[in-house]
């Protein structure tokens, strides 16, 4: 009967990451290269020049190969958060709900087709507090292997110097003040430019990256467990130092928030567990206020994923396309497409877009140009359309 009650968990579970990764994986096709991806992939060396070279190698230069390895990122960091849930919740429901949510965030969600460090940042955030949790033990290896992955981990090992003065482990203490000043050492710690507060852009794009009534329960849920004299778990130390410090820099310079996004998430089954506690110790009369809550919840979600799957839509409803919040994201693939139909397969045209087109094997050469400015002579007008809107014009002229 255990047997069979585990099976089903499992079906359930995989079923869950299953339809979570083939949902993205259908997705993938209606987004371009942007700029930045294509420098990790030809200009870059970095670990993800090295992952996404790697994954372009085995599968080919397309969009699929190039994200890819960031969608198996994303369903082995919803398996770990089911994991190391495992004595957290008390109802098997609870695990998948938490599951559930998890893998609909907004920040999580977009992040996973998305060439960037933030979803493997997360990955190895929860394998390390998967095996800590196995083992009792802090794993060494795996934090110096982290110290190459980037520079968000000087934030955990920051945490983990906390959890080394109040647990009095004197052996963490060293290694991770060690780790900690390594760190800053290879990835430094930006201070240029004039100060300046932008604490109200950091909680706005906190409320983007959860979506907003999840942050406010989820400022809630930390400060709640900072005050009461219950035990504060390892997920505890890093999610709090990660939200503390952020803001806490945000109030001099603008932060890299995919710095520390990754590792305030790891805290979301704080929030699901004190929120369905408070649940159910009201009677059912009760409840209403929490089941508008819920309603709310699910329905932001649900709006989320249905927008970052059909984002272009948004298009109809914005007047400045570039706005658009992957405009970066879009257009090369179609304007290569459309420059393919015609036979030209060598251009002319800004860098930033050339190397976006080298991707889609749009050469660099003399035979014609593109320009968004008007061309004098133009041959033709070539202009990329979503929901029949407009959303870069190009001209076109053939100098060969």
């Amino acid at each position: 009967m255990i047997s069979r009650f585990s099976n089903n968990q499992n079906i359930r579970v995989g079923l869950i990451l299953a339809f979570s990764f083939f949902v993205l994986l259908l997705n993938i096709n209606s987004l371009s290269i942007s700029y930045n991806e294509a420098l990790n992939l030809y200009v870059n060396s970095s670990l993800l020049s090295y992952i996404t070279n790697i994954s372009t190698y085995i599968f080919g230069m397309n969009d699929y190969a190039l994200r890819l390895p960031f969608l198996i990122f994303y369903v082995l960091s919803g398996l770990l958060m089911y994991k190391i849930t495992e004595d957290f919740f008390r109802y098997e429901k609870d695990r998948i709900l938490n599951l559930g949510i998890f893998l609909a965030l907004p920040g999580v969600f977009s992040a996973s087709m998305l060439v960037n460090t933030s979803i493997i940042v997360l990955f190895f955030v929860l394998l390390y507090i998967y095996v800590f949790q196995k083992t009792k033990k802090h794993n060494e290896y795996l934090l110096l292997f982290c110290l190459f992955i980037d520079s968000s981990f000087a934030v955990v090992y920051l945490a983990l110097f906390f959890w080394s003065l109040v647990h009095k482990d004197n052996r963490l203490m060293i290694v991770s003040l060690a780790l900690f000043t390594i760190s800053m050492y290879i990835f430094g710690f930006s201070t240029d430019g004039k100060p300046k507060n932008y604490f109200l852009d950091t909680f706005a794009t906190y409320v983007t990256v959860f979506s907003p009534l999840i942050f406010f329960y989820l400022l809630y849920s930390i400060y709640r467990i900072s005050i009461k004299k219950e035990e504060k778990t390892l997920i505890y130390y890093i999610s709090a130092t990660a939200l503390f410090i952020s803001f806490l820099f945000s109030f001099r310079q603008k932060i890299a928030i995919e710095d520390f996004a990754p590792l305030v998430v790891i805290s979301l089954p704080f929030v699901i567990k004190i929120f369905l506690s408070s649940y159910r110790v009201r009677l059912k009369e009760f409840r209403k206020g929490y089941n508008i809550l819920i309603f709310l919840v699910l329905l932001m979600l649900g709006i989320n994923l249905f927008l970052t799957l059909n984002n272009k839509i948004l298009y109809k409803y914005i007047q400045n396309p570039k706005k658009h919040i992957v405009y970066n994201y879009h257009v090369a693939k179609d304007l290569a497409n459309i420059l393919k139909e015609k036979h030209i397969n060598k251009i002319l045209i800004d860098q930033r877009m050339q190397l976006r087109l080298k991707f889609y094997d749009i050469k660099a050469g003399n035979d014609y140009i593109l320009s968004k400015s008007k061309i004098i002579n133009y041959d033709e007008i070539i202009e990329i359309k979503y929901y029949d809107i407009v959303v870069a014009k190009y001209y076109l002229k053939k100098l060969i």
